[in-house]
C-alpha cells in the first residue's frame, strides 16, 4: 500500500534564483526533478522565483506562497518540494499557507538515502542525519507528520519518535553515534591492514549515476583476481540517482602484474546535505587513504561542468586534491565528443571511455598503471640463510603474504616496490 501511495504522489517543485548563485537554476531544477523521481514522486509542474534575498518567514515571500497554493489546487498537487533547505519556521508558515506537505531538498535527499540504505552502517548513518536535520525543525514537522501516512519526506524516524521530547531524540542520536564509532573502529582495523599490505588503492569518486559501479564491475571482469571473478562479486548497477550507498572493495591486477585494490564511494550531488556529509564522513574518508583517484563523470550530461565542480568542491573539503586524479569521461557511447564542454582548470589527466561498452578500458588501465605514485609487483622470493641482512630488510619493510623455511633458505610471497624489485632481483624465483 505504501508503494502505491508514493507512486501517485503529485509534486510541484519550487526553486529560487539569487543574484549570487553560480549554479544555473534550470540545471539545478532538472536535478531536483530527477531526485523527486528517485524518491518515487511525479513532478507535475515547476515554479522558479528570482529574488535578491531569501524571505526569512516564507523563503519565497507570502505572496508567492499564496500563488503556489492556487497552482496546487488547480493541478491537484499532493506535495511541494523546495530546491533549498528550509528552517522549521519556514516549513510551518509555508504549510499553513499552501495547505500541502512541504519538503525541502535536504529532506528529499535524506529520504532517498533512507530508501537505498541496505547495510546496518548505511541505515545508521542515514537515521543519524535525519534526526540531526529534524531536531531543530520539530515544530515545522509536527502538523504534516500527524496527518500523513507516508510518502516523500516521511521515511526514516516516524511520527511517534518525532513527537517525543528533544531529550529522547538527543539520547537516540548519541546511541547511533556510539554504534557508528564501533563500526568505524572495525573499518579502521581493515584500513590499516590494507595500508600495511603494500597494495596501492584506487578510489572511484564522482557525481551520482555517472557509472562508477558499472566501471568497477568492468575493471574486475577484465583485470580482477581469479578469486574475484569466480565469486562473481558484482556491484549493484541501476540507472538512477544514489543506486548504491555502501562502499565496495575489489582486488585487481595491472598489466605489469602489480595487484591493486579498487574502492568506490557514495555518489555526490550539488547541495549535498551537511548532516549527510557528517554522517557519512567515515565512509567518505576512505578517499583519504587512496593512492589514486578516478574522478568519473557522465560525458553525456548537459550539466557536466556543474557535476565536475561539485565533486571537486567536495574533494577539496575532504582535503584530497593533492592526490593524483584521472578524470574519466564515461558514457562516451551516448555523448557527442564535440559538445563536451568543461572548465579545464578542474581536469588534468583525462581519458574518454564507455564502461558499459568496454571501450578504451585498455587506455584507462594503462593510465592507472602509470599514475600510481608507488608501484609494486607480486613476487616469490628465495633468500638463502646466509643473506640475513637482506632477509631482515624485506621482513621489516613488507607485509609477507606467505613464508616458509626450507633447507635452501626462506621462501617468501610478497608485493615488492619496483625499486626494491631491481635491487633484490637475484632472489626472485
Amino acid at each position: 500500500m505504501k508503494g502505491e501511495s508514493i507512486s501517485k504522489e503529485r509534486i510541484l517543485i519550487v526553486g529560487v534564483e539569487l543574484d549570487k548563485d553560480v549554479i544555473d537554476i534550470d540545471d539545478s531544477m532538472d536535478e531536483l526533478e530527477s531526485l523527486v523521481e528517485a524518491a518515487g514522486g511525479t513532478v507535475v509542474s515547476r515554479v522558479v522565483q528570482r529574488r535578491h534575498s531569501i524571505d526569512s518567514a516564507f523563503f519565497i515571500g507570502r505572496g508567492k506562497a499564496l500563488e503556489i497554493k492556487k497552482y496546487c489546487d488547480e493541478l491537484d498537487v499532493d506535495t511541494v518540494v523546495f530546491n533549498d533547505e528550509l528552517s522549521g519556521a519556514q516549513l510551518r508558515n509555508l504549510e499553513d499557507t499552501i495547505e500541502r506537505k512541504i519538503v525541502d531538498r535536504t529532506n528529499l535527499i535524506l529520504d532517498i538515502f533512507a530508501i537505498r540504505a541496505s547495510s546496518r552502517e548505511g541505515k545508521l548513518q542515514v537515521k543519524l542525519a535525519q534526526l540531526k536535520y529534524r531536531l531543530p525543525r520539530l515544530v515545522g514537522f509536527r502538523k504534516y507528520l500527524s496527518r500523513t501516512g507516508g510518502g516523500i519526506g516521511t521515511r526514516g524516524p516516524g511520527e511517534q519518535k518525532l513527537e517525543t521530547d528533544r531529550r529522547h531524540i538527543l539520547r537516540e542520536i548519541k546511541n547511533i553515534e556510539r554504534a557508528l564509532k564501533d563500526v568505524e573502529r572495525t573499518r579502521e582495523v581493515n584500513r590499516k591492514r590494507r595500508i600495511t599490505s603494500s597494495i596501492p588503492i584506487l578510489a572511484l569518486v564522482g557525481y551520482t549515476n555517472v557509472g562508477k559501479s558499472t566501471l568497477l564491475n568492468k575493471l574486475v571482469e577484465n583485470y580482477g583476481d581469479i578469486e574475484e571473478k569466480e565469486e562473481g562479486k558484482q556491484v549493484f548497477v541501476c540507472d538512477q540517482l544514489f543506486a548504491t550507498l555502501s562502499t565496495s572493495l575489489r582486488r585487481a591486477k595491472l598489466p605489469n602484474g602489480q595487484p591493486f585494490l579498487i574502492t568506490d564511494t557514495v555518489g555526490f550531488v550539488s547541495k549535498l546535505p551537511v548532516h549527510l556529509v557528517e554522517a557519512f564522513k567515515g565512509t567518505l574518508e576512505e578517499v583519504k587513504y587512496a593512492d589514486l583517484l578516478l574522478h568519473v563523470v557522465d560525458a553525456s550530461s548537459k550539466n557536466l561542468n556543474m557535476q565536475i565542480k561539485t565533486t571537486i568542491d567536495i574533494l577539496k573539503d575532504l582535503e584530497v586534491l593533492d592526490k593524483p586524479i584521472i578524470t574519466v569521461f564515461n558514457k562516451m557511447d551516448k555523448a557527442d565528443f564535440q559538445s563536451i564542454i568543461y572548465d579545464s582548470k578542474y581536469v588534468d589527466k583525462k581519458v574518454f571511455i564507455s564502461a558499459q561498452k568496454e571501450e578504451n578500458l585498455d587506455q584507462l588501465i594503462n593510465m592507472i598503471q602509470e599514475s600510481f605514485p608507488v608501484k609494486y609487483r607480486e613476487v616469490k622470493m628465495l633468500i638463502p640463510y646466509s643473506y640475513q641482512s637482506d632477509l631482515s630488510y624485506i621482513l621489516d619493510r613488507y607485509n609477507i603474504l606467505q613464508m616458509e623455511h626450507k633447507e635452501d633458505g626462506v621462501h617468501l610471497s610478497l608485493n615488492i616496490a619496483l625499486e626494491d624489485y631491481e635491487r633484490y632481483k637475484k632472489f626472485i624465483v
